[in-house]
C-alpha cells in the first residue's frame, strides 16, 4: 500500500455559504462516519482541520495574506491514506461529505517522498 493525500477545498470565507450550527453539526457526523469508515478499512492514517487564516511567500519574497487572496475555494483540512493505487484512493476519496457542498472539491495526491530521515 501507498500513501495519498486527500486535500479538502471549501469556500470558507463567503458568508452564505456557511452552514449553521445545526448543520455543521451534521456535517461534521458525516465526516467523522466517513474517516471511520477508512479506520475500519486499515487504510487511515492521519489528518486535520486548517485554519483559514494563512500566509502566501510568493518566489519574489513577498508575503500575503492567504491563500484566499485570488479564490473564495480554500483548502480546509486533509487527511492522508493508504490505498493500493490511485484509483483504489479516488473511490475512498469520492464519498468525501465535503463534496456535497456545491463549489467544493477534493483532490488526491499520492505522497512521493524525497526527504530521508538521518540515522542518529
Amino acid at each position: 500500500m501507498e500513501e495519498y493525500l486527500i486535500l479538502m477545498r471549501l469556500d470558507i470565507l463567503t458568508k452564505e455559504n456557511q452552514p449553521s450550527p445545526e448543520q455543521l453539526q451534521i456535517y461534521m457526523q458525516q465526516y467523522q462516519e466517513w474517516v471511520n469508515s477508512i479506520v475500519a478499512q486499515k487504510k487511515f492514517k492521519s489528518g486535520t482541520a486548517l485554519s483559514t487564516e494563512g500566509k502566501v511567500i510568493q518566489s519574489d519574497h513577498i508575503i500575503t495574506d492567504g491563500p484566499y487572496v485570488e479564490t473564495k475555494e480554500s483548502l480546509a483540512g486533509f487527511i492522508m491514506i493508504l490505498a493500493n493505487d490511485f484509483e483504489d484512493a479516488a473511490n475512498i476519496a469520492q464519498n468525501c461529505p465535503i463534496l456535497m457542498g456545491e463549489g467544493n472539491s477534493v483532490e488526491v495526491r499520492k505522497v512521493v517522498g524525497i526527504h530521508k530521515e538521518k540515522e542518529h
